[in-house]
């Protein structure tokens, strides 16, 4: 009788000990997050941040792990290792998929949205039309955080389009690589973290890219200008795996939503400080900093018109659906 009881005991402490378990398992999840940048990057502080605000809502049933730099994916893998469930949520650079569908890189236009007013606005159109997109792809979009307007890094000072002619040019999407061919640079691509050593081993001598991303790589060591052409104002985005997302308990959800919303208010708004910034941090180190000259901008301009009417073929009803969006 007594190893009866002995073994009920045991079963019931057993099944205690798996209860239990599996509680803790479906209560308290920790989700890997990749982003490209470093922890320096205000885009990637913003993301420590995020994460902090959903542990703390969420009363730390849901933790988020950065993993910054491409330290766990490459930049380029981040998406689709999101979409295959590696990773329940990442950032990458939302024009990267622009080869799948043109309105992904519709931020990336040169010169369709220029200062942070009209990105936003840009955004807001852009927002709706991308999110069905990506939840064909079981992604789901949580938020976006502009970049500070794109300026011009060369080694010599850049008077108009033709000065670009022959300049091995650092690209990291398409439209970029294609504004590269059509002002007859030669376009490479190359990520953040290496554009310090693209320059040093000659293999990239011109770029466009932020403030952020120019005070960050210490330009002022392989570039002297900073031409400020605020070509275009591209952005980042963090999606969730959707799977991973339903998993959690409706107040969770609730949860990252409500801090997803306070990061792209933040974003922004860090993104702004940031461009300021950067911008005087490049003159403290000795760059020359210019305005563009009317002829530059004349010409650049005629090459994102140029590019506009490409892309509005490219993106079909979509691209038109966005830009009657924005412009109205």
């Amino acid at each position: 009788m007594k190893q009866i009881k002995r073994l009920v005991f045991s079963l019931i402490g057993l099944m205690l000990c798996a209860f239990t378990s599996s509680f803790a398992a479906t209560d308290f999840v920790t989700w890997d997050m990749p982003t490209p940048y470093p922890d320096k990057t205000f885009h990637t502080q913003n993301i420590i941040e995020f994460a902090a605000e959903v542990k703390q809502l969420t009363g730390g049933k849901l933790a988020i792990k950065v993993h910054s730099a491409g330290s766990l994916f490459k930049h380029p893998e981040i998406k689709n290792a999101v979409r295959g469930g590696q990773v329940q949520i990442g950032e990458f650079f939302l024009s990267l998929l622009s080869n799948e569908n043109a309105v992904f890189g519709a931020d990336s236009q040169p010169f369709l949205a220029t200062n942070y007013d009209e990105a936003m606005k840009l955004w807001v159109a852009q927002e709706p039309i991308i999110e069905p997109l990506l939840k064909a792809q079981m992604l789901q979009p949580l938020f976006a955080v502009a970049w500070p307007p794109q300026g011009l890094y060369t080694k010599k000072e850049i008077k108009s389009v033709d000065d670009l002619k022959g300049l091995k040019f650092r690209t990291y999407n398409a439209t970029l690589e294609k504004f590269a061919n059509v002002v007859g640079a030669a376009p490479t691509q190359v990520e953040v973290p290496d554009i310090p050593q693209a320059f040093a081993t000659g293999q990239v001598e011109a770029m466009i890219t932020s403030s952020s991303t120019g005070a960050n790589s210490k330009a002022w060591d392989f570039v002297e200008y900073f031409t400020d052409i605020q070509a275009w104002l591209p952005k980042n985005i963090v999606v969730v795996n959707r799977r991973e997302f339903n998993k959690l308990d409706a107040e969770v959800q609730k949860s990252v939503l409500e801090a997803a919303k306070k990061a792209e208010i933040r974003g922004w708004e860090m993104s702004k400080k940031e461009n300021a910034a950067q911008i005087a941090l490049l003159k403290e180190n000795g760059m020359k900093v210019m305005q563009p000259s009317e002829e530059l901008m004349k010409g650049l301009k005629e090459v994102g018109n140029q590019m506009l009417d490409e892309w509005k073929k490219t993106a079909g009803t979509e691209g038109e659906e966005l830009l009657k969006k924005y412009y109205n």
